[in-house]
């Protein structure tokens, strides 16, 4: 094999017509037909991976991913044969898997390829009229089953696997949608097609048993388990008003092309749904040409609605921008997380759109961008490099000039043209290139934004000449054209120096050697040509196919060239005779130029398919080419002066608008700063406060904590004594219990003891008698088996006897003579038939003898399953008691958990009891004490009330100096504008006065020019009128004349007025901020004074709870007292607490009558009260503090 190698570092392109042609492999990692293979792109990294097609490929046709990611399948045409192949994606590089084949189907290429959900089956669609569908297990090569369908036409068709399900398959087309199961090597048709036939153009699954189907009527049609469910029908969409509003002129907008204006019109009159892709929420698809739908499911009628439309961008570098946007989309898919979606079109581009995940986050009208750069959409007709940058020109039949750069791999310069261009060249220095089109030559300059034409050049039909290339020194150049002519022309004499013609062979590509000594040519003879001296030394075969380009290193040591079927061959120089060199699969067209970098380090190839490849070229094992120096570019760009002054003013105005920011931001931060200064003081008073409140809640609810912990003991003593008491009762009756559970439980074990031992009787006694039984059966058919063997063995020895005889009698016969041999054997043979007959009747008994062995036998069998059963009915029976052991243990359980619950129901209904009680007496005193202090309550909501409206009120005012805030605001606005264009008078004067400067120093130079004339009087009198008419005009001294009239005065009284104004706006501005400060900070402290005033009030709300508590307390306190002191003047000992429980009707009555009298007695306080302190509004004080001293008094008596 050859030394030389290369390996694709880039690939730029897009195949068009691909079925399923782009695909996501990951989030970031998008795969898409290019060339003669596919090409995996990385979004942010920009790395790009090609695996190339089979050997002689013309570019893949349709292609599928797997559901998992891992496998690739591509139907190819290598050849004149069709190939289905499967590659393994996760090896590095990707690997071909499987090639699949069948000889019984008619060689056809697939176009429509679709993976199982599980990864193991393959769908394949041939198109129509007689069409397939094959239903393949791939991994296995294995074809499982194959449908033949006819149909009228050619036309697009798409085949696709349920999500679910791997035997139902899905396939539409012009006039069809079938569902197909596949069971027992067949494809079987689910559905039932009704109404009209449509040409469903793609179909896509919803769920398990819904497929959503677009036609070329713009109909979407949903169809479930191949039913109909929902139908409706898409408008066709024109662009936004507003992306025609935002659309940019350029210097060619004001022509248009005739050609695709009836395209155009014919296109508006339907819709047509050109591509269907699901995800999560719904689907999108293309129903107009540009734009993509996307539909959400709903839950009402319309089981989906649109719910945003995205449209391709318009392209400002297109010669028309208007309909650069209208390409029709052929391909969408979604990313695995549905955050990124890409479309394909029709002019091999390929466009991206992140989704957005909140539904408020979306706009109605969105727009696609370019996934990487706008690509050729045509065959690529000129390529050429420079020295200075790493930079490479390529002209194309698209009527576009594009700049790339080949070591960053992107687009640098782009431009659309009304005609096609046909070759290209670029300056040394990168900052001109030379494009040729049909009638002329335009040079360009590469400007830092755009390719500027500056002179044409007009050239008429000059297209013979295929190739040109010059020498290193730039002293001669060689060309070829379509007559097989070879010509090398010396500049400096301006004539042809030498020529090669062969007019049997059309060149297509030329290329020299570093010494310009040797000249390889390519052309339409299959051969590679090595010219020197006006002949050719040196011819090597192309093996078959059409070598179109030759590019040869700067070193002299490789040689590359391009073949029709768009292989790159790289090989050795001196050329090999024999096929000696490496062949790579890249292109899916003819290679039309090809070029090597000036380091030999890149191999530049285009094509006929629009697709552009750059190559790292590799020698000797895989070394990268070592340069004698390191390749320096240059960085330097060309740039218009009027961009350079448009771009200064803006960075001017941003700088003017920068700095007015940076004051209204400072001004808006002080005013910030106040406010929030003053917002935490209020906190900070606002949390010493609540702070203060807290402590004193703490300390009140620290007593009540402390109360509450010595009932709790006293409630605890008593409920343990109970417990003990109750505890022992239940003891004593679990224990009886347990000992009655007891007793049935030996009962039932005797039970079961005797039935296991009956059963175990049973089944000894059986197995007895069956042996027993199999014995005497044995032991009788042996000994018949015996006897007829001891018969058989006596025939048999007869047999043997009656045969010697019969070779005795046999050789006696022999001497005797004829007559006696006819009557002998007449004689044995019915001895011989008689033997016969008997051996058929024994063998007839033994077959008897055999029947009943096999009788024997299933009785035998037929006793052994009955053993069986009787095994399996003890097992059952041993479950059985097992089961009622269990059931023991588990009864047991329950009566334990039972009892438990009782115990813990009856602690809580004697807790309730409790506490019921306790509850009722302080009901009636609570009641009593809420009644009034909801009258309290009442008084001070009306004094809130009022406060409130007080609130309101300076709310209000609040308001009104707001208002007069901004209208001071409106007034600084003005006075700023009107300073503003006071400015701008002024740079106009200043300009005028600039050129005034200008003017006197041209006058007084042309004046010194004149004094040179002193000496000469009629020259200087001439000088004198020429500087007259030259300078002065009528007008313009009638205008001075005026202006020096009135232009000092009304100067003068103009600037007078505006600084009396701004005087008086200064005054008036500095009092507005006085009074509104004031009224501002008066405001503050009103509002101020009331929340205290309303904290306040919450603060004695809340003491006044707390005295409420702690009177109920003193209430219980003094209750018990009282009932002590009735009970202890009585000699008699306290009775036990037995005693004191038959008492309980009279205590109750004695504290209600306690109560009553503490009521009277608070009515006579609050009365008393009333009576000297009236009630002072909410702002003056506090709540009435209780009497409590008083009120303990009317208790101890």
């Amino acid at each position: 094999m050859s030394a030389v190698a290369a390996r694709p570092v880039a690939v730029i392109g897009c195949r068009p017509g691909v079925a399923g042609g782009v695909c996501f492999l990951e989030d970031q990692v998008v795969l898409h037909a290019v060339g003669a293979g596919c090409v995996q792109l990385h979004l942010k990294q920009n790395w790009r991976e090609f695996i190339p097609g089979t050997e002689k490929t013309r570019g893949v046709q349709a292609m599928a991913i797997s559901p998992d990611r891992r496998y690739l399948a591509a139907a190819e045409t290598a050849g004149d044969q069709p190939v289905l192949t499967v590659y393994d994606l996760s090896s590095v590089p990707a690997r071909r898997r499987r090639t699949l084949s069948a000889t019984e189907l008619p060689e056809r290429v697939a176009v429509a390829l679709a993976f199982s959900p599980d990864c193991q089956y393959l769908a394949a669609a041939t198109a129509p009229p007689e069409g397939h569908l094959t239903y393949w297990l791939w991994e296995k090569q294995r074809l499982m089953a194959a449908v033949r369908l006819e149909a009228p036409g050619s036309s697009v068709c798409q085949v696709s696997f349920s999500p679910q399900d791997n035997a139902q398959v899905c396939f539409t087309g012009n006039g069809f949608f079938k569902l197909f199961k596949y069971s027992e090597g067949t494809l079987k048709q689910m559905n039932l097609e009704k109404g009209m036939p449509q040409n469903y153009l793609c179909h896509t699954w919803l769920s398990e048993e819904e497929v959503i189907c677009g036609t070329d009527t713009g109909k979407l049609i949903l169809f479930e388990t191949g039913d109909l469910l929902w139908e409706t029908s898409v408008e066709y969409r024109k662009p936004h008003r507003e992306l025609e509003k935002d659309a940019t002129t350029t210097e060619y907008e004001r022509f248009s092309v005739c050609s695709s204006v009836d395209n155009s019109s014919q296109q508006d009159s339907l819709p047509q749904i050109s591509a269907i892709a699901a995800y999560s929420k719904g689907f999108a698809c293309s129903s107009s040409p540009g734009i993509v739908l996307l539909f959400e499911k709903t839950r009402g009628k319309e089981l989906y609605k649109e719910s945003q439309e995205i449209w391709l961008p318009k392209d400002r570098f297109s010669n028309d921008p208007e309909k650069s946007g209208r390409q029709n989309i052929i391909c969408i898919c979604f990313s695995p997380s549905e955050e990124t979606m890409v479309v394909n079109t029709h002019k091999n581009q390929l466009y991206v759109f992140t989704m957005f995940t909140t539904d408020f986050m979306k706009e109605r009208i969105a727009y696609f961008k370019y996934l990487t750069f706008p690509l050729h959409s045509a065959s690529i007709t000129g390529l050429d490099i420079c020295v200075w940058k790493s930079i490479l020109a390529t002209c194309s039949l698209d009527r576009s000039v594009r700049i790339w750069n080949y070591q960053t791999n992107t687009l640098e310069l782009y431009k659309e043209y009304r005609e096609e261009a046909h070759t290209v060249s670029l300056h040394p220095t990168g900052l001109f290139c030379l494009v040729g089109f049909s009638d002329k030559l335009r040079f360009i300059s590469l400007l830092y934004e755009d390719m500027h034409v500056f002179k044409e050049l007009a050239v008429m039909n000059c297209r013979e000449i295929h190739s040109v290339k010059w020498s290193a020194d730039d002293t001669k150049f060689i060309s070829c054209d379509t007559h097989g002519a070879v010509y090398e022309w010396n500049l400096s004499t301006g004539e042809r120096e030498t020529d090669c013609v062969l007019k049997s062979c059309r060149y297509s590509s030329i290329d020299l050697s570093s010494d310009a000594k040797v000249i390889f040519a390519v052309g339409s003879d299959q051969t590679l040509k090595e010219i020197s001296e006006s002949s050719i030394q040196h011819e090597v075969p192309a093996f078959g196919v059409v070598y179109t380009a030759v590019a040869v290193s700067h070193s002299g040591h490789m040689v590359f060239v391009g073949t029709s079927l768009g292989t790159i061959r790289a090989m050795k120089y001196p050329l090999p005779l024999t096929a000696d060199f490496n062949e790579y699969q890249a292109h899916a067209g003819a290679v039309t130029k090809m070029s090597i970098t000036n380091d030999d380090q890149f191999l530049l190839t285009a094509s006929e398919d629009g697709s552009i490849f750059i190559w790292k070229v590799y020698e000797k094992g895989g070394e990268v080419v070592k340069w004698q120096k390191e390749a320096e570019y240059a960085e330097e760009v060309l740039i218009m002066r009027s961009d350079i002054k448009e771009k200064s003013q803006a960075m001017l105005d941003l700088q003017i608008r920068v700095k007015e920011l940076q004051t209204e931001n400072y001004y808006q931060l002080s005013l910030k700063d106040m406010y929030y200064n003053e917002k935490i003081k209020e906190l900070e008073d606002n949390f010493t406060q609540e702070i203060s409140s807290l402590k004193t809640k703490h300390q009140n609810l620290q007593a009540e904590k402390e109360n509450q912990e010595r009932q709790h003991q006293l409630q605890v003593s008593e409920l343990m004594n109970k417990q003990a008491r109750e505890m022992q009762k239940l003891e004593s009756d679990s224990n009886q219990k347990l000992l009655m559970e007891n007793e049935k439980y030996q009962e039932l074990d005797e039970k079961s003891q005797k039935m296991q031992e009956e059963y175990e009787k049973q089944l000894h006694s059986l197995e007895e008698s069956k042996s027993k039984a199999v014995k005497e059966l044995t032991e009788y058919y042996e000994e018949k088996l015996n006897e007829k063997s001891v018969l058989l063995k006596e025939t048999e020895e007869d047999m043997r006897r009656q045969f010697r005889a019969h070779e005795e009698i046999e050789k006696q016969i022999y001497e005797d003579e004829d007559q006696e041999i006819m009557e002998i054997k007449i004689k044995y043979e019915q001895q011989l038939w008689e033997e016969k007959e008997s051996n058929m009747q024994l063998k007839g008994e033994i077959g008897v003898m055999n029947k009943r062995l096999n009788s024997l036998q299933k009785e035998l069998k037929e006793r052994n399953r009955y053993i069986a059963e009787i095994k399996l009915a003890q097992q059952k029976l041993q479950h059985f008691i097992k089961s009622l052991e269990d059931d023991i243990l588990s009864l047991k359980k329950e009566i334990q958990e039972r009892t438990n619950t009782v115990q813990d129901k009856e602690k809580h209904i004697y807790d309730l009891k409790k506490k019921n009680q306790e509850l009722e007496k302080c009901r009636f005193v609570l009641d009593h004490r809420i009644v009034e202090l909801k009258k309290l309550i009442e008084a001070r909501g009306n004094d809130i009330k009022i406060m409130k409206k007080q609130i309101y009120e300076m709310e209000g005012e609040l308001e009104r100096f707001h208002k007069e805030s901004t209208q001071l605001k409106l007034n600084i606005t003005q006075l700023q504008q009107k300073l503003k264009a006071t400015d701008n008078e002024m740079h106009r004067e200043r300009q005028k006065k600039h050129n005034m400067e200008a003017l006197l120093k041209r006058f007084k130079a042309d004046l010194h020019n004149c004094a040179g004339f002193i000496q000469e009087p009629q020259k200087l009198k001439n000088g004198i009128r020429e500087l007259y008419t030259k300078y002065v005009q009528e007008s313009d001294l009638e205008e001075i004349e005026i202006a020096q009239k009135d232009l000092q005065p009304e100067c003068m009284r103009q600037r007078e007025y505006l600084e009396r104004n701004l005087a008086a706006l200064k005054k008036k501005l500095v009092k507005n901020q006085e009074t509104h400060r004031g009224a501002y900070m008066h405001i503050m402290q009103e509002n101020m004074s009331l929340i205290k005033e309303i904290n306040d009030l919450r603060q004695e709300l809340k003491a006044a709870l707390t005295q409420l508590r702690h009177l109920k307390s003193t209430l219980k306190l003094t209750k018990k007292r009282e009932a002590i002191q009735d009970i202890a003047p009585r000699s008699e000992p306290l009775p036990s607490p037995a005693v004191l429980r038959l008492n309980a009707e009279k205590e109750n009555e004695k504290i209600i009558e306690m109560q009553q009298l503490e009521i009277q007695y608070l009515r006579n306080q609050i009365q008393e009260k009333g009576q000297s302190t009236p009630v002072e509004p909410l702002l003056a004080g506090n709540l009435p503090e209780l009497n409590l001293e008083g009120s303990h008094k009317t208790q101890q008596q």
